[in-house]
């Protein structure tokens, strides 16, 4: 089983069982970032936490080792038009040479690590229209000189 066909049976079968990602996440005690990043096929999952998401929503020894199999991290390169998605990406399209700028002179030159890497994804509930609070958290990685 490829990643893009256990995507497509692990999101009929939340949806078949009601079940939220952050229910998922909460149940087996995982960030639900990190969990729907690898249910979506963006990342791996160690042999234990594969099992452990394949046996929660009663799928097979299929779906695990898919689940465990290392990703190829290709997306389409065309600008996306989902709404929300687009937005991220306007937003890296505006600041991100300035979040570059700001982070190098903070730390020198180097990037932000997406393998050393957190994300988290909050509701700020505001009277003018609830807010998106996402957290990076990426480990600093300087460029060698030799």
């Amino acid at each position: 089983m490829n990643k893009e066909a256990m995507s497509d049976l692990i999101i009929s079968t939340k949806s078949e069982k009601g079940l939220t990602w952050e229910k998922i996440a909460t149940d087996l005690s995982m960030s639900p970032v990190w969990l729907t990043s690898v249910c979506l096929g963006m990342n791996s999952a160690p042999q234990d936490k594969a099992l452990a998401i394949s046996d929660y929503l009663g799928l097979g020894e299929e779906v695990t080792a898919a689940l465990a199999a290392f990703p190829t991290k290709i997306w389409d390169q065309a600008v996306p038009t989902d709404p929300l998605v687009y937005r991220l990406y306007e937003v890296v399209g505006v600041y991100g040479d300035t979040l570059k700028e700001v982070i190098q002179e903070k730390f020198g030159d180097g990037i932000m690590s997406a393998i050393d890497f957190s994300m988290e994804v909050d509701k700020i509930e505001n009277p003018k229209g609830d807010r998106v609070l996402l957290t990076l958290n990426g480990k600093f990685l300087p460029y060698a000189s030799w």
